[in-house]
Order: structure tokens, then C-alpha cells, then sequence
């Protein structure tokens, strides 16, 4: 089977082989809606909300540092109680064989420190709450 496609204006013809007992679906060709506005008009975007809604943990992100990455924690740089500026080492985590160190977005004070040194943690999830 031989499909066209075309990216940034240039067309590309490539053969792809369909296996037997395989169900073929192609996309509808006809492009998707696209909304215009007038000439003249002003573009409004939607208003943002001043503060974000707490994370599923229910901690709010501007009370948290979360992992950027999934990886394991190797090193714990803080303790509670301790005063931080930006960018102050927090967390090293390993993932894939490479450190990346988690730093302080926000000066305040460390409340709880919610991941262990050899801990697993996912991306998104809390690692230290702030007072």
C-alpha cells in the first residue's frame, strides 16, 4: 500500500506492507475545522487563574518541590526546618545512569522532606513541602 503524506509542504510518497489479518484505518482526509477570526479583530486569550489548584496529593505547587523526572533519590541535601534560597540544592535523583539535581524554586523554609534517600519516585510527585 502506498500512502502520501506531506510535511512542511513537501510531499513524500512511502510504501507501507499491511500483514495479514491486520485492520487498515486511515485518517479522514478532509482537514479539521479551523476557527478564523475577522481582520480587525482582537485576539483575547482565556484568562489564567492567579493560583493553581492543588496537585491530586492535594498539596498546591506553590507550598512544594516536585520531581521533574521518574528516578531514584540518591542524596537528600536539606533537613526540616532548614531556611532556603533559590536554587539551593535540594534532591540529586539518578535516573538512566545520569544525576540531575533538583533545585529550589522558591526561597522559604523545608516543613517536611516527603522522599528517602534509595526511594523511587515518579515525575510530578512531591518531594519536599514548604512552609
Amino acid at each position: 500500500m502506498q500512502l502520501t503524506l506531506t510535511i512542511d509542504g513537501k510531499k513524500y510518497v512511502v510504501d507501507v506492507e499491511v500483514l495479514e489479518g491486520e485492520e487498515v484505518r486511515l485518517p479522514d482526509p478532509s482537514p479539521a475545522p479551523v476557527s478564523t477570526i475577522q481582520t480587525g479583530q482582537a485576539f483575547q486569550p482565556a484568562p489564567r487563574p492567579q493560583t493553581a489548584p492543588p496537585a491530586a496529593d492535594g498539596l498546591a505547587d506553590d507550598k512544594v518541590c516536585r520531581s521533574p523526572i521518574a528516578g531514584i533519590v540518591q542524596r537528600v541535601n536539606v533537613q526540616p526546618g532548614q531556611q532556603l534560597q533559590v536554587n539551593d540544592l535540594l534532591f540529586v535523583l539518578e535516573a538512566m545512569k545520569m544525576e540531575t539535581n533538583i533545585t529550589a524554586h522558591t526561597a522559604g523554609k523545608v516543613k517536611k522532606i516527603l522522599a528517602a534517600v534509595g526511594e523511587a519516585v515518579k515525575s510530578g510527585q512531591a518531594l519536599i513541602e514548604f512552609e
